[in-house]
């Protein structure tokens, strides 16, 4: 079934050193687009091979077939879409065979794409085809709909150069280049591992067993392009790895860094990095239960069944040209003191069988508390622990959002001083009337200025708790949509404490000292939250305070509380 002879070399899309020289002075001259982080992810991937057969971001006829039945135009499987999103404005001003240059964020051309096609896409229909449901609780189905442009370009690539990464240069390898190497070294057959994660044992016992089980050579090959807000930063993660490398019995074992912008797509996005390991010369590759799974929907469900992605990907293995290796559930038995699989153990009665969830793995590192070493590699865990130091020495955000008028900026104030008096660390009000006069100055208050203001807040807020303090924000932040982009930000770095001033408009109104809200009824202020603008409840708030006939000191005592309770403060 597999092709064991997969290590020659595969098409690129680069042109010559000399052939680019001459293409990036020309292409100074094209109309550019600038590329998000995920759009640099993708171009490099296409250039360099590791999405063979595309050659280009996808048609429209390309884009359809794979939302509808995962095929390409030519039949070649595919599962996932690849298209240049742009704003509708960009769009607008270019024809049809235009060449455009695509550039990095520090404006560097990396390439060049004739635009064959371009179109508005049923963002719904491709949700629901590609990731199940059209719902934002999937991380990938809320960039499409509040972070994509809404306009698609497809068209073929030029390929002037890679984008140039500044950090594990030397863990970082092109497909032909990983494909040179496993024939150098005579590896007929590798399998490949995938992991967002660190490393603890029971991986290490894992990967080791799937090598041994199927006697191949193993690629770790973990993903450090973009994976699920709130994963482990790829710096650490790499650094924990390369500590377990060790571990591994030498010349079997290979590691190579994958700048990959995952969907979390589970089913098809395990086809999809199996296609995309077949492209790097690998034989076999691992997958997991719940492979690439997002977690939970709106409805407090998985979004897939644990064995969803096995079950797609058996299905079309031989296309993939990639074996399957099932991930087993290594679990440790204390009596035997070794990792077994689950499914493995006939004397589960009578032996004790030890394990720690993730979910259990990151409250323990939160409250500072012992992990084993049954566990883990003591120097992964003092990897983790200098990244994420105990809850209780981490920078935080607590991000008010209420009706103007309802007490944010005065509960703000007061949790401010409450917090400066246990010191420990600096506190930085964020207040929305502050932020206004010192940040943005220049926004009015249509919708998109509102969401740029709070933005710029969680970006401050952001390095703020990055760098181990507390940030306090008190905007309005009337949207869900922006207000989840900026708990995104900030929990890449530490916690994120949202607090509903739930204090009612009627309340809110009465309470009016600048008669604003007399204006706003009068049609003199437009777009005014609660009056002629929405305002969106937070459904699952950290914390609700309730301000009517409730003094602002209690108000204040209850952050502290929910602060104690999460483990942010001592007591």
């Amino acid at each position: 079934m597999t092709n064991f002879n997969n290590h020659g070399p595969i098409p690129e899309l680069y042109v010559s050193h000399e052939s680019s020289q001459k293409l990036k002075l020309e292409a100074a001259d094209l109309v550019s687009h600038d590329l998000t982080a995920r759009q640099v992810c993708d171009l490099e991937l296409l250039m360099n091979g590791g999405f063979n057969p595309l050659k280009g971001f996808m048609s429209e006829a390309d884009y359809d077939g794979v939302v509808s039945d995962m095929r390409l135009a030519s039949g070649a499987l595919w599962p996932m879409p690849i298209t240049l999103d742009v704003a509708d404005e960009f769009a607008g001003k270019l024809e049809l065979g235009q060449d455009i240059a695509l550039r990095d964020p520090e404006g560097v051309i990396l390439a060049t794409m004739t635009v064959t096609d371009r179109w508005t896409p049923d963002k719904s229909v491709e949700a629901k085809g590609v990731f199940g449901a059209d719902d934002s609780a999937h991380p990938a189905v809320n960039y499409l709909h509040n972070t994509a442009g809404a306009v698609y370009l497809g068209g073929p690539v030029t390929g002037i150069q890679q984008p140039v990464h500044y950090d594990f240069r030397a863990r970082r390898d092109t497909p032909n280049e990983l494909r040179a190497y496993f024939r150098k070294l005579g590896w007929r057959k590798v399998v490949a591992f995938q992991t967002r994660n660190p490393l603890h044992r029971a991986h290490q016992e894992l990967t080791f067993r799937a090598a041994k089980e199927v006697q191949a050579n193993l690629l770790i090959h973990p993903v450090v392009g973009m994976t699920k807000p709130g994963d482990v930063d790829h710096f650490t993660r790499v650094r924990c790895y390369e500590a377990v490398l060790d571990q591994y019995p030498g010349s079997t074992t290979a590691m190579s860094l994958l700048n990959l912008a995952m969907r979390m797509g589970g089913p098809r996005e395990a086809v999809w990095h199996g296609l995309i390991r077949a492209n790097h010369g690998c034989t076999h590759f691992i997958v997991g239960r719940d492979h690439a799974g997002p977690g939970k929907n709106s409805a407090g469900e998985d979004f897939y069944g644990p064995y969803d992605a096995q079950d797609l990907f058996r299905k079309y293995q031989s296309e993939i040209g990639v074996e399957m290796v099932d991930f087993k559930h290594m679990v440790y038995v204390q009596e035997r003191a070794q990792y077994e699989p689950m499914d493995e153990i006939e004397d589960k009665d009578d032996v004790t069988i030890l394990n720690i969830s993730g979910t259990e793995l990151r409250r323990r590192l939160q409250e500072g508390l012992e992990i084993p070493e049954w566990f883990s590699f003591p120097e992964v865990v003092t990897e983790l622990r200098r990244t994420r130091p105990a809850r209780a020495k981490q920078g935080f955000t607590v991000f008010f959002t209420g009706y103007s008028g309802s007490g944010k900026s005065t509960i703000a104030n007061a949790l401010m001083v409450k917090l400066m008096e246990m010191g420990g660390r600096p506190v930085t009000l964020l207040d929305g009337d502050i932020v206004r006069k010192n940040l943005s100055s220049e926004l009015g208050f249509s919708k998109e200025h509102r969401d740029l203001n709070i933005r710029r807040i969680g970006y401050v807020a952001s390095e703020i708790t990055k760098n181990g303090g507390i940030a306090i924000c008190a905007p309005i932040a009337p949207y869900a949509t922006t207000r989840r982009a900026v708990r995104e930000d900030v929990e890449e770095f530490g916690a994120f404490v949202e607090v509903h001033v739930a204090t009612s408009l009627e309340e809110c109104e009465r309470r009016d000292r600048k008669g604003l809200y007399k204006l706003a009824r009068a049609g003199k202020i437009k777009e005014f939250t609660g009056i002629s603008d929405p305002y969106d409840i937070p459904e699952t708030p950290e914390l609700r305070v309730e301000t009517e006939k409730v003094d602002v000191d209690n108000c204040a005592h209850q952050v502290i509380l929910k602060l104690e309770q999460m483990g942010l403060i001592k007591g």
